[in-house]
């Protein structure tokens, strides 16, 4: 990657059996982890990228990207962008849009959520990191972290262990790796 892209960085939780949410999209299993900084890793980042349905969720819960600091993008056929002033709305051409993105000055790009568009920037080889807590939970069924798709090589760049049990994971994804 040349050094004038910005990085796109999948930063998400997820439980030990590989789910980011359980069966009805529930996510009253992720728990506060005091040690977690995140300020600190609020600051790595100018722009939140995610789907509509985790975009929908935020607003549900009052969380706005600004109030962290970045502008929010979001892909999605179904949102009018009228209804959501302040926020970016990619509805087609998304491995483009997010190419160009990556292509802007700024800071890192948090692809916050959507397992399914996770997929299609991972396939587009537009990922640049994974970055998981894994949650001390069993949920047993829910949403996949990552549905089916090409193969990728990964390389470990940190692995920390939270007080509370949580498991801070970065791993990059290796160049060239989609065999």
């Amino acid at each position: 990657m040349p050094p004038n892209l910005r990085r796109l960085r999948y930063n998400v939780a997820t439980s030990l059996d590989g789910f980011i949410a359980g069966p009805d999209g529930e996510y009253d299993w992720i728990v506060f982890e005091p040690a977690y900084d995140f300020a600190a890793l609020y600051r790595q980042f100018d722009t939140l990228l995610m789907g509509r349905r985790t975009y929908e969720v935020m607003q549900q819960r009052g969380l706005a990207p600004a109030a962290m600091g970045m502008k929010a993008v979001v892909v999605s056929t179904k949102l009018a962008p009228d209804a959501h002033p302040g926020v970016s709305i990619i509805d087609c051409g998304v491995h483009e849009a997010v190419a160009a993105l990556k292509a802007q000055p700024g800071k890192n790009i948090w692809l916050g959520g959507g397992a399914m568009l996770f997929r299609s920037l991972l396939d587009a080889g537009l990922v640049d990191t994974v970055e998981v807590a894994v949650i001390p939970v069993l949920l047993g069924s829910g949403v996949s972290l990552l549905p089916a798709g090409e193969r990728r090589r990964l390389h470990l760049e940190e692995c920390k262990a939270l007080p509370g049990g949580t498991l801070i994971l970065r791993y990059a994804i290796q160049p060239n790796s989609r065999t």
